[in-house]
This record gives structure tokens, sequence and C-alpha cells, in this order.
């Protein structure tokens, strides 16, 4: 097998290095880790979420949101409060601040998305996201039958 073609392979490749040059934007500008930038942006999209439920929206495991979490509350950008549903659980919200934070960074990872977008025409990019919908689709398939 050439792994340089293998699909899962280049899938890998193209995501880190598109991660990373997102990661510009809220890395250097603004102190965020990747972690931190994606639940930012899922807070900002679903307010009052369990950290469970961000785990889930943002592909990160437990120990990473909790590390994220933990960071983000210590510097003012979120809230955990007592779920008055499930004791154990919290509610995540973002403060104001975190807010803010969200819209700065927001035009700038846009400008970065349409910049890397420019290089597709726009079949291209239609048939990129059928295609990544499609592999997504069939990937879950997998992991829930093995």
């Amino acid at each position: 097998m050439n792994l340089q073609a293998f699909m899962p392979y280049r899938l890998a490749v193209v995501s880190e290095a598109v991660s990373r040059s997102l990661a510009a934007v809220y890395a250097e500008r603004f102190n965020l880790t990747r972690d931190e930038w994606r639940i930012l942006a899922a807070l900002a999209a679903r307010d009052d979420i369990t950290g469970t439920e961000l785990g889930a929206l943002t592909t990160l495991d437990k120990m990473q949101v909790s590390r994220a979490l933990t960071r983000m509350e210590r510097d003012g950008l979120i809230e955990r409060t007592p779920d008055e549903a499930d004791r154990r659980n919290l509610i995540v919200r973002l403060k104001p601040a975190g807010r803010a934070l969200y819209r700065k960074i927001v035009p700038m990872a846009q400008a970065r998305e349409a910049y890397l977008l420019e290089s597709l025409d726009d079949g291209e990019r239609a048939a990129l996201g059928s295609a990544l919908d499609k592999l997504l689709e069939r990937a879950r398939r997998l992991q829930e039958h093995g």
C-alpha cells in the first residue's frame, strides 16, 4: 500500500494542515487551544449544554473537554452551573467575554476558510461537501457495526 495515496491518510494530512492554518488565528492572537476554540464555537451555537454533549459535538474526549473548560472558566470565558435535572452534570454557557472573543475570531476564521475554498470552483466545492457527508456517514456506519 502507498500511504501517500491512501484516502484515510490523505484526509488526516489535509485535516491537520487546515487545522494548523486556522490555529494561527485563535492560538497566536487569542491564546486559545484547538480544543478551546472548538468548545467556544459549539457554545456560541448552542448555549446551556453539558460537558458530555460538548464532547460529542466537538469530537473531543472527556479529558480534553474538562481541561479546556477549566482553562476557559479560569479565563472568564465560560461559566458552569449545576444541572437542575441531574446534579451530576454541569451546564456550560458562554459569559459575555466568551461571546465577545468568539465574535472577534469568527470573521478571521471565515476569511481563512474562504481563502482555502477559493482554490475550488463551485462544482468542486459542492462535490467536496457531498463527498465528505457520504464518507462521514459510511465511517459512522462502520463504527456502529464494526
